[in-house]
């Protein structure tokens, strides 16, 4: 998982991104333990005390679950997984309208070209 990371924000943000869209993924499972902090730093060519402050995000908004002795864990709560899955979807869609509103298209054209796009995405095969 050795991936680039943005100026614009903090790593220990960005690094919690990733985990979160491994879980929406389904890479990590409810009840999956992440890697240990110093793995989590290797593999992402981090400090560990960035992995840490990620673990400590993620805790804070109960996506994660840190077991003395044992490690850090996807939590298994369905409603937390669910809140967080909404919270990501809402996120990207603000992401895509504001950019799409800089370039001067109106909410019923991106309604219209989203539309567009989704249906001309179920027509062609997926490889």
């Amino acid at each position: 998982m050795t991936d680039t990371f943005h100026a614009s924000k903090p790593i220990y943000f960005q690094l919690a991104e990733r985990i979160q869209r491994q879980i929406l993924r389904g890479e990590l499972a409810p009840g999956d333990k992440l890697p240990s902090v110093r793995e989590m730093g290797i593999q992402s060519s981090v400090n560990p005390n960035t992995v840490q402050r990620t673990y400590r995000e993620l805790e804070g908004m109960n996506i994660v679950e840190t077991k003395r002795g044992q490690g850090t864990f996807v939590t298994e709560d369905k409603t937390v997984l669910d809140v967080m899955r909404n919270s990501l979807k809402k996120e990207e869609i603000s992401r895509f309208v504001t950019g799409m509103h800089q370039m001067g298209y109106t909410d019923r054209e991106i309604e219209s070209g989203l539309t567009d796009f989704l249906n001309s995405s179920r027509e062609e095969p997926k490889q």
